[in-house]
C-alpha cells in the first residue's frame, strides 16, 4: 500500500484520529507506510533511519550488512537487529517479515514486561523483492555473518487468506524462468519464406500453453486443491523483427514457471528439450531463473519447532492451514542450507492483493497480528535443545 501525496492512506478499515485515542502501533504502522522506499527514487535511508530508531526505542543492538549487487537496480541494504538474549542454548531463531512493525510491537510489549528468553531471536529487514530482496536474502545465507549467527529456524513472511483460517506455508513451488530462443531463414514480407522464426516460435507458444491449460484443468481435481499443487506456466515477454516487411532471422519467447516439489525436475527440463526439438531446428532456451532445492519442512509433530508453532496457535483458536507458497518467498534460500522454515502472516479475513492496487491490511486484523506474535516469538525462541545443540 502506497501513502497518499497528502497525508497516511486510509484504506483496510482504519481511520486515522487525530483526537489521540488510535492504537499507537497504528500510528506507527502509519508512519512506517509513509517512508518512500519505491523506486525509482527509493529512500532507503529513510527506512534505516526508522529501524535504528526501534532499535534504540527497544534497546537492542542492530547491525547494518551492505550487500552489493552487480544488476540494473542500485545496491540493496539491509539490516540485521539482534535480540540481546542468552546465548547458551544454540542455535538462534530467525525472523523475516514485510509486515515488520508487528514483530516490532510484539517485542516492544514482551520487552515491557521483562520476558526473557532461552534462544537469541534475530530479526531481518531487507528491501522488497521487486528492488533485489530475493538476490539480498541469498547473499546474505551464504555471507560469513549469517553462519556466525548459528540459526536453528526461520519464520518468513505468508501470504493474507480471505477467510477466517490463517494459510501456513512448509513449501514452495521453484521459479524457473526461461527463455527460448527460435532462430529462422530471413527474407522479404511478401514471400513465402521456408523455416522462418515464427513458425518455430508459434510451435514453442503451443507447447507451452498446452500443457499450462492441462495444468490448469487439474487444479481443484484429485489431490491437486491449491494452487502451490500444480505447475502454472505464462508466457509474459515477446521478442523480434524489425520492420512490417521483413521476416526475422529471430524470435524469442520467456515463460515464467512455478514448479511444485512433488515435480521431478530433471524429467520436467527433459519435457522442455523435447518441445524445443519438435519446435524446429536449432531452437535453444537458456534460464533467468532456474531455482533447484525442493526441500520441504516438515509438519509432522516429532518437528520441535512445528510442534511448538502449531501448539501456540492452538491456544490462540486458529485454525491453520498448510500449503505449498505458490509464488517464491526467502525461505527457499533458508530450506537450501538445510534450515527449517514456514512461511506465515496472521492475515485472515484479508484478500490477496499482492501485486495489486490499493493493497491493504484491516486496522483489527494488523493489531491481531501483534498478539499473534507476541505468543509466537517466546514460544519458537523456548523449543528445547536438540541433538547437537547443547
Amino acid at each position: 500500500m502506497l501513502p497518499d501525496k497528502d497525508g497516511p492512506s486510509q484504506g483496510g478499515g482504519g481511520t486515522a484520529d487525530p483526537g489521540g485515542s488510535e492504537d499507537p502501533a497504528v500510528s506507527l504502522f502509519r508512519e512506517y507506510l509513509r517512508l518512500r522506499t519505491v523506486h525509482p527514487e527509493p529512500d532507503y535511508g529513510a527506512a534505516l533511519r526508522f529501524l535504528d530508531r526501534m532499535a534504540l526505542e527497544l534497546k537492542l543492538p542492530a547491525k547494518k550488512v551492505e550487500v552489493l549487487n552487480w544488476s540494473r537496480d542500485p545496491p540493496a541494504s539491509s539490516a540485521v537487529s539482534c535480540a540481546p538474549t542468552r546465548r547458551f542454548v544454540p542455535p538462534s531463531l530467525f525472523l523475516i517479515s514485510s509486515f515488520s512493525l508487528r514483530y516490532i510491537e510484539a517485542v516492544r510489549r514482551l520487552r515491557a514486561r521483562g520476558t526473557t528468553l532461552p534462544r537469541t531471536v534475530h530479526f531481518l529487514f531487507v528491501p522488497d523483492e521487486e528492488v533485489g530482496g530475493h538476490a539480498g536474502m541469498e547473499m546474505f545465507v551464504k555471507h560469513p555473518e549469517f553462519t556466525k549467527l548459528n540459526i536453528g529456524f526461520a519464520l518468513d513472511e505468508g501470504l493474507a487468506n480471505p477467510g477466517e483460517s490463517y494459510t501456513v506455508f512448509y513449501g514452495e513451488r521453484n521459479p524457473w524462468w526461461i527463455t527460448v530462443k527460435c532462430p529462422g531463414d530471413p527474407g522479404h514480407g511478401s514471400r513465402f519464406v521456408e523455416n522462418t522464426a515464427a513458425e518455430k516460435l508459434r510451435r514453442v507458444i503451443n507447447a507451452f500453453l498446452d500443457f499450462r491449460e492441462s495444468e490448469r484443468k487439474r487444479l481443484n481435481t484429485g489431490e491437486c486443491f491449491t494452487l502451490g499443487d500444480v505447475t502454472t506456466v505464462n508466457m509474459t515477454k515477446v521478442n523480434g523483427g524489425v520492420a512490417y516487411n521483413v521476416v526475422p532471422a529471430h524470435m524469442d519467447v520467456s515463460f515464467d514457471m512455478r514448479i511444485p516439489p512433488t515435480v521431478d525436475l530433471q524429467d520436467f527440463e527433459e519435457r522442455i528439450k523435447r518441445w524445443c526439438r519438435e519446435a524446429g531446428e536449432d531452437v535453444t532456451y537458456q534460464f533467468a531463473q532456474k531455482h533447484m532445492d525442493q526441500e520441504v519442512t516438515s509438519t509432522a509433530d516429532s518437528n520441535p519447532w512445528w510442534s511448538a508453532f502449531s501448539t501456540a496457535c492452538r491456544t490462540m483458536n486458529m485454525n491453520l492451514k498448510t500449503e505449498i507458497f505458490p509464488a517464491a518467498t526467502d525461505s527457499r534460500f533458508f530450506r537450501a542450507v538445510g534450515l527449517p522454515a514456514i512461511g506465515f502472516s496472521p492475515m485472515n479475513n484479508t484478500p490477496i492483493l499482492l501485486h495489486d492496487h490499493n493493497e491493504f491490511l484491516n486496522e483489527r486484523v494488523f493489531l491481531r497480528g501483534i498478539d499473534v506474535y507476541e505468543c509466537l516469538v517466546p514460544a519458537l525462541a523456548s523449543v528445547a535443545p536438540g541433538p547437537g545443540e547443547a
